[in-house]
C-alpha cells in the first residue's frame, strides 16, 4: 500500500510507502497507476516498497500455480523439495486459522476460467 497526494487534477502529486501530512488517499503498490508514477518519479525507497508489494502478490500466484497444477496431476506435491513441501504446507495450515483462502483475484479483476 502507497500513501498518496493527488493535485486539484487528481493527479499523483507525492508518493510515499509511509503515511505523511497532506496525504489525501492510498493506492495499491501493483496499480497501473502507481507503477507508471514510481518509474518515472519514485525514489529507491518507494520502488522498493511497490516491488515489495509485487512480491507478496506474486508469492501468492506461485501458491496457487502449484495448488493447480496439483490437482491437474502434472505435478506431485512430493516432487517439490523438502523445505517447499514444509513452507507450502505451514502456509495452508495459517491459512485455514485464519478462515480459509481468500480469492487471488481483487473485486475489480475477472476470472479468465
Amino acid at each position: 500500500m502507497l500513501y498518496i497526494e493527488r493535485d486539484e487534477l487528481g493527479l499523483l502529486r507525492r508518493v510515499e510507502p509511509v503515511p505523511f501530512d497532506g496525504m489525501t488517499g492510498t493506492l495499491r503498490a501493483d496499480s497501473d497507476e502507481a507503477q507508471s508514477w514510481l518509474a518515472t518519479h519514485g525514489d529507491e525507497q518507494v520502488q522498493l516498497a511497490g516491488l515489495q508489494a509485487s512480491d507478496q502478490d506474486m508469492a501468492r500466484v506461485v501458491e496457487d500455480l502449484v495448488g493447480v497444477l496439483i490437482a491437474r496431476g502434472v505435478i506431485r506435491f512430493t516432487d517439490l523439495p523438502e523445505a517447499a513441501q514444509r513452507k507450502l504446507h505451514a502456509r495452508a495450515q495459517t491459512r485455514a486459522r485464519l478462515g480459509g483462502l481468500s480469492t487471488l483475484l481483487d473485486d475489480e479483476e475477472q476470472s479468465l476460467i
